[in-house]
């Protein structure tokens, strides 16, 4: 199966009907297509029966107005294209869906809120590479039918009726948007009747992380002591065991809800909470009286408490280290970026949403207080975990992923932990630290789309 991309341009409907296409004949002999047959014609889960009709001297394909219209291309594009001759298949794209939370119709420069920017340089990216993409939120899959209302980019946002994608990224941001009956039916739909691939399909809640990553004796190393926190018992042998312990909201994200809790030298407990406005310090004579105090929460959040750990500072603030790891264009995994993120000063979490700041690793671990013996062994070996943990994640939790955001922390001896694995990595919160105007993640990610659809 041969594959490129290739120039697409319509012509007027007058010219051409909509059962025939033009095609260069340089194009058709790289694709071995024989002349003046046949092909079914394939962009998404659209299939139309054509006939091809050879142009000397040309590359570019060329559609009627009609049959643009209805698959929902632009006048000029170019598209990567493949042609089976078993099946007689000429395929164009691959389609990309990202299936996102909310659009703003009203306000077209922030039509998706904070992540626009990142549609319209995904855009860029598919315009460069021969994919095409649109966007679609839950709302367009209330009504069961062959084709979606989602938005293109072509100088300006519009709203087109558009095939099923070859391959759907899940960017939907709660969790009750992703279960949705509307939004599980569809995937369902879809797989089964077009063989659509659909990745970071759910969220990942740490409990499930944690137990299933220790499944694993090669990756037991990285991870702090994790319970789910069912009540005082646990809480009292964690405190027992470790100078300080972390409760975690098991589905929370973007360090809220954060909970640290500390021994003082009197006997007292120390708990200390994230706030938009910081960290808030609460101290209780017993740890009997601090889980009382926490008891509320936890009728409406479940809890993951972890074994608090020694990480490594710059100026008295933690510093951890999102490491970004996606399929490649062969579908093996692969480390992006990696990134330090250093606390703000009133925060004892690193997050960005939490006055965090970011730096490259070598100056982070640079200037910090670890043995000079490790520094440059750790550098080395933060990359190698962070794609360990990806290849555990994939094995032990049936669902399909192309990108996670692994956040690690170094301890003071510069050894290794895992602190949490994300699904729905912000696309501001990894970004490498540099201005190009598309970003190596998204280029990946159109790369990993192009494997799966086979384009």
């Amino acid at each position: 199966m041969s594959q490129f991309k290739i120039p697409v341009h319509t012509v007027h409907s007058g010219i051409l009907q909509e059962n025939a296409i033009m095609l260069g004949d340089r194009s058709m002999k790289r694709l071995k297509i024989p002349a003046h047959g046949t092909v079914q014609l394939a962009f998404g889960s659209f299939r139309q029966e054509v006939t091809v009709i050879p142009v000397p001297k040309s590359e570019n394909l060329r559609v009627s107005e009609g049959l643009a219209r209805r698959i929902g291309w632009n006048p000029r594009q170019t598209l990567g294209v493949s042609y089976n001759s078993g099946n007689r298949t000429l395929r164009l794209g691959p389609l990309i869906g990202v299936l996102v939370s909310r659009d703003h119709p009203n306000n077209p420069d922030r039509l998706f809120g904070p992540i626009t920017l990142f549609c319209r340089e995904l855009t860029n990216a598919c315009h460069a590479q021969g994919a095409y993409v649109y966007f679609f939120t839950p709302e367009a899959l209330e009504q069961r039918s062959s084709s979606i209302q989602g938005w293109v980019y072509s100088e300006g946002w519009r709203k087109l009726s558009l095939p099923i994608a070859d391959v759907i990224n899940n960017r939907l941001t709660t969790r009750k948007m992703e279960n949705k009956p509307s939004v599980q039916h569809f995937l369902a739909d879809v797989k089964s009747r077009y063989g659509t691939h659909f990745f970071n399909e759910k969220f990942l809640d740490k409990t499930e992380v944690f137990e299933a990553l220790g499944h694993d004796p090669a990756l037991q190393r990285y991870l702090p002591e994790s319970h789910a926190l069912s009540g005082f018992a646990v809480l009292k042998k964690m405190c027992n065991h470790y100078p300080s312990v972390f409760l975690k909201p098991v589905r929370g994200s973007l360090g809220k809800g954060i909970l640290r809790i500390s021994k003082d030298e009197g006997g007292s407990y120390r708990l200390l909470s994230t706030t938009p406005l910081g960290t808030r310090k609460q101290i209780y004579p017993s740890l009997t009286k601090l889980f009382q105090s926490i008891t509320p929460k936890m009728k409406s959040t479940r809890y993951q408490i972890q074994q608090g750990l020694p990480l490594m500072e710059l100026g008295r603030r933690p510093v951890d280290f999102r490491a970004l790891v996606q399929k490649n264009g062969t579908g093996k995994w692969g480390v992006t970026s990696i990134v330090a993120r250093t606390a703000g000063s009133n925060n004892f979490v690193s997050n960005l949403a939490r006055g965090g700041t970011l730096s490259t690793v070598r100056e982070a671990i640079g200037k910090s207080s670890l043995p000079p013996g490790t520094k440059e062994s750790v550098q080395l070996q933060l990359p190698r975990a962070a794609l360990a943990i990806a290849r555990g994640v994939e094995t032990y939790i049936p669902a399909h992923f192309g990108e996670l955001g692994i956040d690690l922390a170094l301890d003071q001896s510069g050894r290794i932990w895992l602190l949490e694995v994300n699904s729905k990595p912000s696309k501001n919160d990894n970004t490498p630290l540099n201005d190009q105007k598309i970003r190596p993640s998204v280029k990946q990610m159109i790369l990993y789309c192009r494997y799966l659809a086979g384009i």
